[in-house]
């Protein structure tokens, strides 16, 4: 049992995945009722990551509300400034901005922007917030960047806390020195052993939120080929893969890489050791998932950002009672 410095937070991830956004009231709002802590959204291919969180705040008011993540390339500095005191105005004290790099897929296939120096920008872009949301006047010439002259006229009560998406070691310390915390995806509790002391070394009080992918299903075959389909999308991005041969699972996964990159990717998913999926994807009956979920916290987790992986038969409805702490 780790040292804790922050309250341990339940979280899921929204929008959910039954129904168009504007149907999902009365699940949030259930969400709220079951005392999940917070709500997080995420920005790729669905919804922007601000929408459903502008709703979720006026659904369900006790909520906090935090993005995991948006990319620090895809607006540029006055607009996420911008955009970031949008939410601090609507949810005063709730919301949590998770920003990172995002990959090059994200960034330069589908956004036309280069993924140039994602280090530096995504530094540059924490630098810039923390003078900007203030109210102060910024001109400013950052590594990545220029501004010029750039005030804000939103008012933010209260700055929010920033959280840095980050996977290997100088990100993980840029995170700890520079924001408040880390948010951290696609790992493995006992991955926690060698993460958490590299931000912690930085700032002790870091908050650490990790985004756990959750297949609420006993049937141990078919959770496992929903996460083979999920993982097979992360983790032969560069970033992803560079991060679990640094976790010692080259071993295990470079038959699955060798044959994602010889373009057979239904090998390649077959290639896929159970043993890995396991680590990776939280599955079983909703007891199991939640002693699964509590293996992080005990690691050093703060915040599980629970994003529940649709195809097994379980609603959305059902996931959030199983999952309930």
């Amino acid at each position: 049992m780790t040292n804790r410095v922050h309250p341990r937070r339940w979280g899921m991830t929204v929008p959910l995945n039954d129904g168009p956004l504007h149907t999902q009231e009365p699940l949030i709002r259930r969400l709220e009722e079951l005392g999940y802590t917070d709500l997080w959204s995420a920005e790729a291919m669905g919804v922007d990551g601000m929408s459903p969180l502008l709703l979720g705040s006026q659904w369900a008011p006790s909520m906090r509300l935090g993005t995991a993540i948006l990319p620090a390339f895809t607006r540029g500095p006055a607009l996420m400034a911008q955009t970031v005191a949008g939410m601090c105005e609507a949810a005063p004290g709730r919301f949590v901005l998770g920003l990172g790099t995002s990959s090059n897929v994200i960034v330069e296939n589908w956004n036309a922007v280069d993924f140039e120096e994602p280090y530096k920008r995504t530094r540059d872009m924490v630098r810039f917030l923390r003078q900007a949301l203030t109210g102060e006047k910024v001109t400013e010439t950052y590594d990545t960047f220029e501004v010029k002259g750039f005030r804000l006229h939103a008012r933010v009560e209260e700055q929010p806390k920033i959280l840095v998406a980050a996977l290997r070691e100088g990100m993980l310390r840029m995170a700890g020195r520079e924001s408040d915390g880390a948010i951290l995806n696609w790992l493995a509790p006992d991955d926690l052993d060698t993460i958490a002391p590299i931000v912690r070394e930085q700032n002790p009080d870091a908050e650490l939120a990790a985004r756990i992918f959750v297949v609420p299903t006993e049937d141990a075959e078919v959770a496992r080929g929903i996460g083979r389909f999920l993982m097979g999308a992360y983790i032969n991005v560069p970033v992803y893969r560079a991060f679990h041969e640094w976790m010692g699972r080259t071993d295990a996964m470079q038959e699955h890489w060798d044959l994602w990159a010889a373009g057979d990717r239904k090998a390649a998913m077959a290639a896929l050791p159970d043993s890995v999926v396991d680590e990776l994807v939280v599955h079983g009956s909703g007891e199991q998932c939640k002693a699964r979920i509590m293996e992080y916290m005990d690691k050093g987790v703060d915040t599980a950002a629970i994003a529940v992986v649709m195809g097994s038969g379980t609603t959305d409805a059902e996931a959030i009672e199983m999952l309930a702490r």
